[in-house]
């Protein structure tokens, strides 16, 4: 409770800092005979690039399925055919079948048991049952810190006695996911290694569909997270549509447009030689962001599929929600100061991806800070005329129509390639609640920025809980039993 309450003096002393300040000081400006419009107008921009860049990848990823295509023209006719094709990214590629099998592959799933206790067996069952066995072999490797002994570790043993698969690994002295996976990595045998968060249920083709991208030169695939516990409030609802924006839209369109991408620290289905070398930095606050940066900037690809999917569980209140989120804004903040200007340097990087990584990185950190601004210059006008004064400037009503435009378009673009058939309500909603939404997005993100010139690196687990009802000893019973799907 008390590191809540700190939550909401840093909100609202930020807050006043970003509003408060700018306002006396616009109010001074136009006291003394300047006008607001063109720096209305320069915040104005930053909606309009960021809108467009929405509405563009919306667009692509309406059209297309995969990041490349390969084409086998047979006449000229059909050349200038798929070359039309190719440019609008109609209908994407059917991809050959890869040149061998599947080679062994491995699950890596790293858990904090004490907050993943009740969830963990499930999840276990889930991939040592559910998931295709690949031609190679399949491992399944538990990687955890616990600074206690629990008794989900007898159940784990035993589970670990009927499934040869599994493999059990208790990392003395983790303090992080990180270390917990860089622990495992000293012990995985697959060629391939998917990495899993405690809460993830993948689909049962995982790795035959990861495994056409590394057959074709690839080194990480990420894959796309949706919401299992969507039904479970208004907060999961609407995650649960978000998730469908940022894997179902945003990131597939960076990864048609650019042929390159994120790991997104989970479902990602790597080359374990290319892991290995990356390897996990504990000392950063979004681990996977800066492994991707890295693995990047040492000239190997990721691409982003779609159409391997996993479940996760969203924070189901909003503290959880909120520490969350800040965590994943200061961790981007980190990442940005970390490597950006490594970034423009690289030779590694075409000028179009570097044009997005900068736009991922600075600007989209910048439009927070820079967003916000608006509020200011509309309280300083009421100030000073007692009203806020209509603007006649076309460009300005420009800005405002695109960016309510460029959410609603998103949304129904999500709807219409959403990995399931969530009710239509979940969309209608969102449309809604979509600028509440991301106000109180951009606000924690603001706290993140606050606390990282502070140098708070300190956060909380996102709680994780099965939320059925059932006792916990049920649950382990249950998660040993054999047979049926979770």
């Amino acid at each position: 409770m008390r590191k809540w309450t700190a939550e909401l003096y840093k909100l609202i002393f930020t807050h006043i800092v970003l509003i408060g300040i700018p306002t006396i000081f616009f109010y001074c400006l136009r006291r003394g005979g300047w006008s607001l419009t063109g720096i209305h107008m320069s915040i104005a921009t930053f909606y309009v690039i960021s809108s467009i860049v929405l509405i563009v990848e919306a667009t692509v990823s309406s059209f297309r399925r995969y990041a490349t295509r390969e084409a086998v023209p047979k006449s000229s006719w059909e050349k200038g055919f798929d070359r039309l094709k190719q440019k609008l990214g109609v209908g994407g590629a059917r991809l050959p079948e890869p040149s061998v099998p599947v080679p062994k592959c491995s699950f890596l799933v790293a858990a904090y048991l004490p907050n993943e206790q009740d969830i963990i067996l499930d999840t276990l069952k889930h991939l040592l049952e559910q998931v295709e066995i690949p031609a190679g072999g399949l491992e399944v490797i538990l990687a955890y810190n616990t600074p206690i002994d629990l008794p989900v570790e007898d159940d784990l043993e035993r589970l670990a006695e009927r499934q040869p698969n599994l493999k059990l690994l208790r990392v003395e002295g983790s303090r992080s996911k990180a270390e917990n996976l860089n622990a495992a990595l000293d012990e995985v045998t697959g060629e391939i290694v998917c990495v899993l968060d405690a809460d993830h249920h993948p689909a049962a083709d995982c790795f035959r569909r990861a495994w056409r991208w590394l057959d074709r030169g690839y080194d990480v695939v990420q894959g796309r997270n949706i919401i299992r516990n969507h039904r479970q409030n208004l907060l999961t609802e609407n995650i649960a549509i978000e998730f469908e924006m940022i894997y179902g839209v945003c990131h597939p369109a960076k990864s048609f447009l650019t042929d390159t991408s994120i790991f997104g620290g989970s479902n990602g289905y790597w080359r374990t030689s290319v892991l290995k070398r990356i390897r996990f930095n504990p000392t950063m606050l979004t681990e996977d962001i800066d492994a991707s940066m890295r693995t990047l900037l040492n000239g190997y690809r990721i691409l982003h599929d779609r159409s391997i999917v996993t479940t996760e569980l969203a924070p189901a209140d909003l503290r959880s929600f909120w520490f969350q989120r800040k965590r994943w804004a200061q961790g981007w903040l980190e990442v940005s100061l970390k490597y950006q200007r490594r970034i423009w340097k690289s030779s590694q990087f075409t000028f179009l991806q570097k044009a997005y990584w900068t736009y991922l990185l600075y600007f989209a950190e910048l439009y927070t800070l820079v967003a916000i601004q608006i509020i200011p210059i509309s309280l300083s006008e009421l100030l000073f005329h007692g009203f806020i004064p209509q603007s006649h400037n076309h460009y300005l009503w420009f800005s405002s129509v695109i960016a309510i435009f460029s959410g609603l378009y998103q949304t129904v673009i999500a709807a219409k390639i959403a990995s399931r058939r969530y009710p239509l309500y979940y969309f209608l909603q969102h449309a809604a609640l979509i600028y509440l939404f991301v106000a109180l997005k951009n606000s924690i993100a603001i706290v993140g920025f606050y606390d990282h010139i502070k140098g708070n690196t300190s956060w909380l687990i996102t709680p994780r809980s099965r939320q059925t009802g059932r006792s916990k000893l049920r649950d382990r019973e249950a998660a040993l039993t054999t047979g049926g799907r979770h």
